[in-house]
């Protein structure tokens, strides 16, 4: 049986409100108190933003995410400290403030965001691509131009987050019109990963795929028979079966 926000111990809450430790599961990140954990990271933060932080404490937890961002933006914290933070939460309001970084271009974004995609907390890797996400669909073609070469990254990490990041309907995020009608716009991100080693990024090309297949679903077929017969490999058939789970 999964463990609730109320069975988390009171001494390891709040040692994950203090940044003390990374949250172990997604339960846990849900349980820190964003307030606490501001107050103990940047200290000078100020208590006018500590209580509008507590105001929004009911608010979706992206939502929370990207006002401590924001705040950290205005109050000029040491980003690239928070970078390397203990707590994974911490290092997602860095990806949130990277995001929001005005007058920033997309491809110094994404420079400073490359190590937070390649963080080794599966949470962080999360809110890099989440925070980014809105900028990459504002710049669509740039987007798909400056991620290509990503897929090619050594880090298996760097490569699901080029595919990851402009999934057509994606997870906690807005749709991607662009992408549900023409889906093959991604094709510079997702055909050099159709024989992808790696289970984390076959699972992401699968996802965008059958992301796609929901409006698409012709095109779908069509490009997994394509890629089965150029690329008759172990990977690639995993890809394509569970790209098409959804198809009758």
């Amino acid at each position: 049986m999964s463990r609730g926000i109320a069975d988390i111990a009171p001494a390891r809450l709040a040692l994950l409100n203090q940044g003390m430790v990374a949250s172990a599961t997604l339960t846990e990140g849900l349980a820190i108190d964003f307030a606490q954990l501001l107050a103990a990271a940047v200290p000078a933060i100020g208590a006018a933003r500590l209580d509008q932080l507590r105001a929004q404490a009911a608010a979706g937890i992206t939502k929370r995410m990207a006002l401590a961002a924001q705040m950290l933006l205005d109050a000029n914290a040491d980003l690239a400290s928070l970078q390397g933070h203990v707590s994974d939460t911490v290092r997602g309001w860095a990806c949130f403030a990277i995001a929001a970084q005005p007058g920033w271009p997309l491809p110094q974004r994404l420079v400073a965001m490359r190590p937070l995609a390649d963080d080794g907390h599966f949470g962080v890797r999360e809110w890099a691509w989440l925070a980014l996400r809105p900028r990459l669909a504002e710049h669509l073609p740039d987007a798909i131009a400056l991620l290509a070469p990503w897929t090619a990254d050594p880090s298996e990490r760097v490569r699901r987050f080029a595919c990851e990041a402009l999934r057509p309907r994606g997870v906690w995020c807005a749709h991607i019109a662009e992408l549900k009608e023409e889906p093959q716009l991604a094709l510079p991100l997702l055909q050099p990963l159709r024989a992808d080693p790696a289970v984390y990024v076959q699972d992401s090309v699968a996802n965008w795929l059958n992301d796609a297949a929901k409006g698409q679903p012709d095109w779908v077929r069509s490009l997994c028979a394509q890629w089965l017969l150029e690329s008759p490999v172990a990977a690639t058939a995993r890809i394509c079966k569970r790209a098409q789970r959804s198809l009758s």
